[in-house]
């Protein structure tokens, strides 16, 4: 059985909420009593769950320098989603009538723009996260706690080839939108209706040439400032919260 460590108070009452059966045990701050950490061991304890109380040093060597707030926990590896629950998510939203609403990452690699991302996508609406299988970052503990509990509800779909993957989506109606700074048109010109896909870059290089050449338009942030680019987390927010504001 694969295990991961996963630390911080809304990482780990995401998982109580939404997948209590993955918890194997929490770690605890000793001697730390408050109304964030106190309603979490009760839970634990509720779902039978040993919790283990350590010194802040013992917390912070476990964590290996990751801000844990005074809690971790070792819980089951989540399953890895695919190609086939993404095929599932679109038949399922297609059934339901509702346009699906995606976000692709190609060459994000640090986890805590993925974590910052996904949070983002979650408070968004966004009804997955696309990623490929090679120059991602990995859903790992840092990501989960910058994300904030999102990670446990927002889908994380890891793709082999994501050229192809864009392309199955434009085979079910969804218009793909990538980012670049020399796109010619403005963010706030485009529309964001329907069924939709968006493409955020790495910070610095942006998309691969050949995802960018498979976006069905490119769209770009008016920048006013000195700066050339923004964080891509900060970036996908502003296109992100667009596109809802259009939506609704």
């Amino acid at each position: 059985m694969s295990v991961e460590l996963v630390y911080g108070i809304h990482s780990i009452s995401a998982i109580i909420e939404h997948e209590p059966e993955r918890l194997i045990e929490i770690y605890a701050l000793k001697g730390r009593q408050d109304d964030r950490l106190t309603p979490i061991i009760n839970e634990t304890y509720s779902l039978g769950v040993s919790v283990q109380f350590m010194s802040r040093k013992a917390l912070d060597d476990k964590s290996k320098g990751e801000q844990h707030q005074g809690i971790m926990a070792k819980v089951k590896a989540a399953k890895q989603k695919d190609e086939s629950d993404l095929k599932d998510l679109l038949e399922q939203k297609t059934a339901s009538g509702k346009a699906p609403f995606f976000l692709i990452l190609d060459g994000v690699t640090d986890p805590h723009n993925l974590g910052a991302v996904i949070r983002s996508a979650d408070a968004a609406g966004v009804d997955a996260v696309i990623v490929p299988k090679d120059r991602s970052a990995k859903l790992n503990g840092t990501a989960r706690k910058v994300a904030c509990g999102a990670a446990e509800v927002v889908p994380l779909i890891v793709v082999t080839n994501l050229a192809r993957t864009i392309k199955m989506l434009q085979q079910e109606q969804v218009w793909v939108i990538g980012t670049a700074g020399e796109a010619e048109q403005d963010l706030f010109e485009l529309k964001f209706d329907g069924p939709l896909a968006i493409v955020m870059g790495a910070e610095g290089t942006g998309m691969r040439r050949l995802t960018r050449e498979s976006c069905d338009q490119l769209v770009k942030i008016p920048m006013a400032g000195s700066v050339s680019s923004m964080n891509v987390s900060v970036a996908t927010g502003v296109i992100l919260f667009e596109a809802v504001r259009q939506r609704r």
